[in-house]
């Protein structure tokens, strides 16, 4: 008789495990029926619901299970339950699926086109998405989940059970990636019978090492460190970077105390609600006990300063079903440290006078911005090491620097020259995507209307993109004429790195004027048609980091120009 807690239901439901006996004919089932494929949100959910994660749940919610959720925070047989579990589906995914009562369809995986499971559909229903928001996340229309159940989420919700095929794939630190099962054999095997579960989406520092160690301690159990690898809250720090920071802390804890796992979760951030899934679903992986933190799983505050939820409302709602949860709550104590004693302790328990010392993730992403040194107080350097390989201090950072002006402007000649310049400084690749480069190489086949040059423009926005996320200096030289497109342009380029519009002002009848190609006496002709400032209109940028003008500048006080910009902005480093 095993000694850890009963899963939620009191049966492991391990779809996996139960249909492998049948996978053959399941499989070549499969392969007849009409296919749905999944976003990465429902794989998520499937993943969950085939290992057991999710159980007493053996398929997607229906309108019965997913009222009482909403509703009573139960399952339609009384089980308690805080989050829905849904497969939203369009019009037209249901009338080329044909899904109705008593179909059979298949999911499929996105990534690779493999079947999962089969879904014999219960029904499909509308659901009151208004209600679900109010009731499941507290109704603020800018909490993500929100944002998500309004704009991404389809109009209609699927229910019904689930034959299992497949279990998904993964091809990173698939060693650490447990079942339910598995991590309580696990624990069996290790002899185990308490676990502190520690969920988290960050990464862990000194302070949540003798947070986790001390609630252990205290209990005489296991710790558990379960963080979540699915989908988490946009602009946290990618689980590759988290994992590699899980596995350089697990030796700092006393010998053979911790044990690391990660859950394919994707995250509602919906607080209360979502703290009772986390309970539940760490029961089902074989903890007793949960630590449940300030504001647990909330996304922090609106446009407005305003949190989400109360700082303990998660623990309270833990609390208020704790014995049907059947798994302890550890209340999170916030850490601090104390330069005197060299040590950490509990907030609460600090006597006044006493000094102590803190760094809050804005300052920590600071130093790592900047370089700025991060105490060993605060953490451990063998992770230190880890956040500064994924997060290169501002000189190894990559940018884009985007010319744009009228053809003959001196674009090319700036960009040419600002490569030659950077390119001095070792330490960084310069990239230069030139206009007339990029039309033969990219887009050969574009032509000059206002869509094709937004296009045009878009792919020069993702090649940048790329470069300046693997650390590349980029210099692009399009004449990118529209406002719009531009802007558009900067929001892709941004996601990886600093970009500088610059805009190079020398006026038509100067860039006309000293054509030696003769393109605009050909353009003036009728002999090309749609050019830039001849019978096609040039936006000026509303707000460029750097105005230019080659009438009335060398190339070398320009280059100089942008130089100074990007010094200023701490990207060339000096060498001291």
């Amino acid at each position: 008789m095993s000694s850890l807690p009963q899963p939620h239901g009191g049966v492991l439901k391990d779809l996996i495990a139960r249909d492998q006996p049948r996978r053959a004919e399941l499989w070549k089932e499969s392969e007849k029926l009409p296919a749905l494929v999944l976003t990465e949100r429902q794989l998520c959910d499937l993943e969950l619901i085939l290992n057991g994660g999710f159980s007493p749940l053996e398929g997607f919610m229906n309108e019965q299970d997913y009222n009482g959720v909403v509703e009573n925070v139960r399952l339609a047989n009384g089980v308690l339950f805080s989050i829905p579990i849904t497969l939203d589906v369009t019009q037209k995914q249901i009338d080329e699926l044909s899904i109705k009562p008593g179909a059979r369809i298949t999911l499929r995986d996105f990534r690779d086109d493999r079947n999962l499971a089969i879904i014999t559909v219960d029904d499909v229903y509308k659901p009151n998405k208004e209600k679900e928001a109010k009731e499941v996340l507290g109704g603020d229309p800018e909490h993500p989940a929100i944002k998500y159940l309004f704009n991404t989420a389809k109009e209609f919700y699927v229910g019904g059970k689930l034959d299992a095929i497949n279990k998904l794939d993964h091809y990173d630190y698939v060693g650490l990636r447990y079942t339910p099962a598995e991590l309580r054999a696990h624990f069996e095997k290790l002899g185990w019978t308490k676990i502190v579960a520690f969920q988290t989406r960050n990464p862990m520092h000194r302070a949540h090492r003798e947070l986790t160690v001390r609630a252990a301690r205290d209990r005489q159990a296991n710790v558990l460190i379960h963080p979540v690898v699915g989908l988490t809250k946009p602009g946290d720090i990618d689980h590759f970077t988290r994992v590699r920071v899980y596995q350089a802390l697990l030796p700092r804890y006393p010998n053979g105390m911790a044990a690391l796992g990660l859950l394919p979760l994707a995250m509602r951030m919906g607080g209360p609600r979502e703290a009772i899934w986390h309970a539940i679903i760490r029961k089902n992986h074989g903890a007793t006990h949960f630590i449940i933190g300030r504001d647990h799983a909330g996304p922090g505050s609106n446009s407005k300063g305003e949190e989400f939820y109360g700082p303990y409302d998660a623990q309270h709602a833990v609390e208020k079903y704790k014995s049907e949860l059947g798994i302890e709550v550890v209340p999170f104590q916030m850490m601090t440290y104390l330069p005197d004693t060299d040590e950490y302790a509990p907030v609460d328990q600090v006597k006044p006078g006493v000094k102590t010392l803190n760094i809050s993730g804005t300052d920590l992403r600071r130093r790592l911005r900047t370089g700025a040194a991060i105490p060993e107080w605060f953490s451990y350097p063998e992770v230190v090491k880890v956040l500064r390989e994924s997060h290169p201090p501002r000189a190894k950072q990559g940018f884009t620097i985007l010319l744009t002006g009228y053809t003959n402007s001196g674009k090319d000649a700036i960009a040419r020259a600002l490569q030659v310049t950077l390119n001095q400084q070792a330490g960084r690749s310069t990239t230069l995507l030139l206009g007339e480069q990029v039309r033969h190489e990219l887009s050969s086949e574009l032509g000059f209307s206002k869509e094709d040059r937004h296009k045009n423009l878009q792919r020069i926005a993702f090649v940048a993109a790329e470069l300046a996320r693997a650390g590349a200096a980029v210099i692009a030289a399009p004449i990118a004429p529209f406002e719009y497109s531009r802007k558009v342009a900067k929001v892709t380029m941004e996601a990886s790195g600093s970009v500088y519009v610059v805009h190079v002002a020398t006026p038509l009848e100067y860039c006309e004027k000293t054509d030696k190609r003769g393109v605009y006496a050909r353009a003036r002709r009728g002999e090309i048609k749609g050019f830039t400032g001849v019978d096609d209109p040039y936006e000026n940028p509303s707000n460029p980091d750097l105005t230019v003008d080659v009438s009335k500048q060398s190339i070398r006080n320009i280059v100089h120009e942008i130089v100074l910009l990007l010094e200023s902005q701490g990207l060339l480093d000096n060498g001291h």
